[in-house]
């Protein structure tokens, strides 16, 4: 019972989306559908883990109105997100371009993979030296230091 329940739950997720229907009333259903897919592949500047769609900020339900109005205008999506983009930066996308200055966010998650797995290695290859025989006087000294302690908790 407990599963069909989260099941459920699940299941009614898209509703609970903060785009009203109502609100953005579209002639064409495929411009419902763009204007859900723009909603959701652009982020919101103040929730900065939330799409537009998601988020119940102000600033989120302007550009949600914007994007709408724009779609009414007849802009392409990409003419809508050079928009955004132009106003907010590329901070907008969850996914930006592949540029100079994104180098460092599009290879930095590979940069750090490569960073632990030498980490791992070098680790490892210390690991697997061998330890040095103890000397004589060495293991002499190690012995009287046992016994001491033996004789200590007795």
């Amino acid at each position: 019972m407990k599963h069909c329940l989260w099941l459920l739950c699940l299941i009614a997720l898209p509703s609970w989306s903060v785009i009203d229907g109502h609100k953005y009333p579209f002639q064409d259903p495929e411009d419902a559908a763009r204007f859900e897919q723009l909603a959701e592949d652009l982020r919101c500047p103040k929730c900065q883990n939330q799409n537009l769609a998601d988020s119940n900020a102000p600033v989120a339900a302007d550009l949600r109105d914007k994007v709408y109005e724009l779609m009414q205008e007849g802009k392409s999506d990409d003419e809508v997100v050079t928009y955004l983009v132009d106003r907010y930066g590329d901070f907008v996308r969850y996914k930006p371009p592949f540029r100079l200055d994104t180098l460092l966010l599009w290879g930095g998650p590979a940069l750090l993979l490569l960073f632990g797995i030498l980490l791992l290695a070098l680790l490892r290859r210390q690991q697997a030296q061998p330890v040095a025989e103890l000397s004589a006087e060495e293991r002499a000294r190690l012995e009287a230091l046992k016994s001491s302690l033996d004789e200590e908790n007795k």
